[in-house]
């Protein structure tokens, strides 16, 4: 049987087993594409790194479409082609440089700060003042984002109907429902190993490969082309990884690092790492010997006064010093050259560590007065017993957002509840800095404000500019500063260097724009509403559903909605947004990092696994009981502030937070799946949970005005809706009175 003939039945999987087994792979060949997707173009078209949701929208679309066309053909090729162009678009040095453009061309709204080209604090906005310039760049932006979100669409088309059709056609549906999210949680899984072991694109797509071949093998004849297509996908993802002129590439769990030579014309350091293709920290070596040998490059003035050395010229005695996002080591350098006894450097990612110990000149990380600690600054603050004499917020500034949620890696380190923290830690008389790119001057007033709000005293503030002693960015100064204020006047130099930057770089710190929280933590937003690129994707979203509807024809199953498919929609949309309720919550107790990304999104699989079981088990167990339960836990969560148990050891609060946040989705999972065992169309119902699930990511954008806990009754209310649209499940569950089999 050729592929293009696979209509009535779902090929050659015939009995339980083999339908079973091909919805296994089938799950796990689509969470582990979406997740590539989401990562790598996020990567190299950078605009996608703090907009994630939109590609996991598109993924949920096209599987979504897929499931609702199940009965017409699945054909591979409509995957593999798409897939290929975008991959050869990538694997094309011009074309993945004029994609990579898309991030400068939508930044110039103006509204969100995405990193691109440096603006200055002190230089005012970087939005054009010509009118038609600005709506030039957003067209074309747009258009390129809708290009790029419907190859992805179509990508997982076929995906879809292979599943819709399996699951609609399995006997037993818990048993496939469980192999479903089963296929699903290996599928994280996979990728999450993969990129723990910094394995690059090209290792992505074999994967992807073997688990495609799978399918085509069992396809049947004609299946030449398609093969061909696999290889060519996997040749052209190994170009598309390659970085001519690089020392070094790593992919690590959160983003893609480039190590590379600095240009000692214009560039501090002797290396530059950059992050998604654009730089973001210098490794310099501002040891005696290198400063003293080059005083043209490094201008003797300055000698001793980088923004490294600065935190500790404000203590007396600085015999411990904490840095958070210590990054390559540029800081813990400072501290070993100020003669620390105890230098903890706290950095999340990795690959960031391994690259510093390997390449930094000082070799900071091979000092025994250097403890490296990898881990993210919000978890470090909650489990350390130290204190203190010296903190320092390094350069944190991130290029990526968090799985599934609106927020960046580095949002929830700056709120009022973080600063709280790392003061907790400060010892008597000790010295807190922080330095930050405030690309806006609001972003440096959101700093200042949140210092002044927890240490009650307004810091000291000056910009640092960027130059051969360091990246610079604005750097405030609090904790004891009668101290730092004396340690300033004795030392002539610094004080005279603060009096000149401060003059020179004027800043406006009115102290009122709105302070970050952990249930409103975005910084790089002024004030509380749905920037400007948001209206515009969800109007570019609308425009693609639309296109797609008619690309694969299913306009018309979409028109003959009944009260069924919006009890699926319901139920998909409100899961959703509860995913990224939890995973937002356990960020804040448990740390933003990777590990706790996926233990969070695998709890959710692993319990409604367990749902299913339950709803074997009990299969007459009232409806009622448990919507009333899934509401009643939402609403109940709604008050409860989960940061109250960060003080716990790590284990017992990780076991508290997850059970609690994860504990809904147990209840969720029970209702789902009674009701899609009682659905007639599950190909239908399947199709119309991920349609809402789409609509429930897009709907998150009301957390910048809301604020994340208000998630938590938008939830319940779809989840009361989903039990009033249920009527017609109902009467077909009564009809059949019978247990649901395995």
């Amino acid at each position: 049987m050729s592929e293009e003939r696979m209509q009535s039945d779902p090929s050659d999987f015939h009995g339980p087993a083999s339908r079973t087994w091909a919805i296994f792979l089938i799950s796990m060949l689509g969470l582990f594409l979406e997740m590539l997707l989401i990562r790598w173009i996020g990567t190299e078209i950078r605009i996608f790194a703090y907009l994630q949701n939109s590609i996991l929208v598109v993924c949920f679309l096209g599987l979504g479409l897929g499931c609702f066309t199940c009965r017409q053909p699945i054909v591979f090729r409509q995957m593999l082609i798409p897939l290929a162009f975008l991959v050869l678009l990538l694997a094309i040095p011009i074309s993945r440089s004029a994609l990579g453009q898309t991030s400068a061309l939508l930044s110039t709204l103006g509204d969100l700060v995405i990193w691109g080209p440096t603006n200055l604090v002190i230089r005012g906005s970087a939005v054009s003042r010509n009118l038609w310039a600005t709506l030039f760049a957003i067209v074309l932006g747009l258009g390129i984002t809708y290009c790029v979100l419907r190859l992805m669409v179509d990508i997982f088309v076929p995906i879809g109907r292979l599943l819709g059709r399996l699951m609609d056609d399995h006997p037993n549906i818990i048993w496939a429902y469980s192999a479903n999210v089963a296929g699903s949680l290996l599928g994280t899984w996979l990728f999450v190993f993969l990129s723990l072991a910094y394995q690059p694109p090209v290792t992505w797509f074999v994967v992807v490969g073997v688990l495609v071949f799978f399918f085509l093998d069992r396809a049947g004849r004609n299946t030449t082309v398609n093969r061909a297509l696999l290889i060519g996908i996997a040749v052209l993802s190994w170009l598309a990884g390659w970085e001519p002129g690089s020392l070094d590439v790593a992919w690590s769990p959160y983003q893609k690092l480039v190590l590379r030579e600095a240009e000692r014309e214009r560039e501090a350091g002797e290396y530059v790492v950059a992050v998604n293709n654009t730089g973001y920290q210098a490794m310099i070596d501002l040891s005696e010997a290198q400063t003293t040998a080059d005083p043209e490059r490094y201008p003797p003035v300055m000698n001793g006064l980088s923004q490294y050395d600065i935190p500790l010229l404000l203590h007396p005695n600085p015999r411990t010093y904490l840095i958070v996002g210590a990054g390559a080591g540029n800081d813990a350098a400072g501290g070993l050259r100020h003669d620390v006894e105890e230098v903890t450097a706290v950095e999340i990612d990795p690959a960031i560590i391994m690259l510093g110990r390997n390449y930094h000149p000082e070799r900071p990380y091979s000092a025994t007065a250097v403890q490296v600690v990898n881990d993210d600054a919000r978890s470090f603050f909650a489990t350390s017993a130290k204190r203190f004499d010296v903190i320092s917020f390094g350069l944190l500034d991130s290029h990526t957002t968090t799985a599934m949620t609106n927020a960046r890696l580095d949002h929830y380190v700056y709120t009022r509840e973080s600063i709280a923290q790392a003061k907790s830690l400060l010892a008597d008389g000790g010295i807190m800095v922080l330095s930050f790119w405030a690309q806006k001057p609001y972003i440096a007033d959101r700093m200042a404000r949140v210092l002044r709000d927890v240490f009650d005293e307004e810091p000291i503030v000056f910009f640092m500019p960027r130059g051969n002693y360091g990246w610079g960015g604005v750097m405030f100064i609090t904790g004891d500063l009668a101290t730092a204020r004396q340690q300033i006047a004795q030392n002539r130099r610094l004080a005279a260097l603060i009096d000149e930057l401060q003059r020179t770089y004027p800043l406006s710190l009115p102290y009122t724009t709105k302070v970050a929280t952990d249930d409103w933590p975005y910084i790089y937003l002024e004030q509380p509403r749905i920037p400007a690129l948001y209206w515009l994707l969800a109007g570019l979203m609308f425009l693609i559903l639309v296109q797609s509807l008619r690309r694969w024809r299913a306009s018309s199953l979409v028109a003959q909605w009944n009260r069924t498919h919006w009890h699926f929609f319901f139920l998909g949309a409100a899961f959703l947004l509860l995913e990224v309720q939890n995973i937002s919550k356990a960020s804040v107790v448990l740390g933003n990092t990777w590990q706790v990304n996926a233990v969070i999104v695998s709890g959710v699989l692993a319990m409604i696994l367990l749902a299913n079981l339950l709803a074997h088990r009990f299969p007459t167990m009232p409806l009622s009981v448990v919507y009333a339960a899934l509401i009643g836990i939402c609403l109940v969560l709604y008050f409860v502030d989960l940061a109250q148990f960060a003080f716990l050891p790590y284990p017992t609060k990780a076991l508290i937070i997850g059970g609690l946040t994860a504990l809904p989705m147990l209840f969720s999972g029970m209702i789902f799946i009674r009701s899609f065992a009682s659905a007639a169309g599950k190909d239908a119902a399947l199709g119309a949970n991920l349609i809402g699930a789409l609509v429930g990511a897009l709907l998150q954008s009301v957390t910048f005005v809301t604020g994340i806990k208000a998630l938590l009754l938008i939830v319940a209310g779809f989840y009361g809706l989903s039990l009033l649209t249920r009527r017609d499940i109902l009467a077909h569950e009564q009809i059949q009175r019978r247990p649901i089999e395995v």
